[in-house]
């Protein structure tokens, strides 16, 4: 545990349900914990106990990425923990494959209806429409243009054409639309839509006031920070302001609740983990500054100031989207400009 996880507090220490089993973490909501393939290496998602149309059940949270693996962890979830009953709903916080993978498998499983963000809908229809949906040549050109242009790197992203359908290969035809104040009711409990930008293109959260619950999702995570980036969807983008103003909301909300994030352990401390967060971007600009006022820089050259340790291919894309998100914020703020060289570079410098 680091400095900044021991200011937080884990109400249910280091108990953490196996894959394909669940634990009770409030009457009425049980957390799955599944297993991911990647160097985060699992996803948090929640069974709510649910009735609708007069049927009892459970609305699932989020859903795995699709594969094999992930459908056996489900189907054990099946066999030992809904007490007999039907999953009525599918809820899903983004259109990111850890969360939206499964679900088309679990409507159709189930007969239960996807409820989502219109925009993380739209942008997960997309990207499951083949290799052109997200990748392939259209980022390895962007992240050219931000400086990652070495040939061999170029041509490995392109050859990342297929990556988010492999992941998600289809989403329900229909969905129910959630957005920022609307009102769920699961159950005994209502729970309050609350967006969130800058990860995600409309990110939903759900807090219950009444028992001071927030499923976070990947917006308020207790040990690392959420991966905010700019990608060649919306080129310009100003996702790190986007989601230091989203987390901001959460400081309406009671100072005691329990946060259940998408991944890690369940925590509270909330206002403590916003401002964790406020000063690790703080610090970060601060370092992305000082090497803009030394000489101008690019997105890939501004890599090993925000991020000390290798990172493979996987690993350097969500980093160069990172590194970008960081000049883009500083460059609207009006602190950095922007110059495009003869090599079709984006570089910033700081402005005198």
């Amino acid at each position: 545990m680091n400095e900044l996880e021991k200011r937080l507090h884990y109400p249910l220490g280091d108990n953490m349900p196996t894959p394909g089993s669940t634990l009770a973490v409030a009457p009425g909501i049980k957390w799955i914990r599944m297993s991911l393939p990647f160097a985060l290496n699992h996803i948090n998602l929640w069974l709510l106990r649910d009735e609708i149309d007069g049927v009892p059940g459970w609305t699932v949270v989020d859903c795995c990425i699709s594969t094999d693996a992930a459908k056996q962890q489900w189907e054990q979830v099946f066999a030992d923990s809904l007490e007999g009953l039907p999953i009525l709903r599918v809820v899903v916080t983004h259109m990111h494959p850890d969360h939206i993978g499964l679900a088309d498998w679990l409507c159709q499983r189930w007969n239960a209806r996807l409820w989502i963000s219109a925009t993380d809908y739209g942008m997960a229809r997309i990207g499951t429409h083949g290799p052109t949906g997200f990748g392939g040549g259209s980022a390895a050109a962007f992240f050219a243009q931000h400086g990652l242009n070495d040939p061999a790197t170029v041509e490995q992203i392109k050859g990342r054409s297929n990556y988010f359908p492999k992941l998600v290969p289809s989403v329900p035809s229909q969905y129910r639309r959630m957005q920022d104040g609307d009102t769920l009711t699961i159950g005994t409990r209502q729970w309050r839509c609350i967006s969130g930008f800058g990860h995600a293109p409309e990110h939903i959260s759900l807090y219950c006031e009444a028992d001071k619950l927030l499923i976070g999702g990947d917006m308020m995570l207790p040990r690392i920070s959420t991966n905010v980036s700019v990608y060649d969807q919306e080129p310009e983008g100003n996702a790190l302001q986007q989601f230091l103003d989203s987390i901001d909301k959460f400081k309406t909300l009671d100072e005691h609740t329990l946060t259940l994030p998408a991944h890690g352990k369940p925590f509270t401390g909330l206002y403590e983990r916003i401002q964790q967060l406020h000063d690790h971007h703080r610090d970060r600009l601060a370092e992305v500054m000082t090497a803009c006022a030394e000489q101008p820089c690019s997105a890939a050259q501004v890599l090993p100031v925000l991020f000390k340790r290798a990172l493979d291919l996987h690993q350097t894309t969500f980093a160069m989207g990172e590194s970008i998100a960081h000049l883009h914020m500083l460059w609207f703020q009006g602190r950095l400009q922007r110059t495009v060289g003869k090599d079709g570079v984006y570089r910033f410098s700081a402005v005198a």
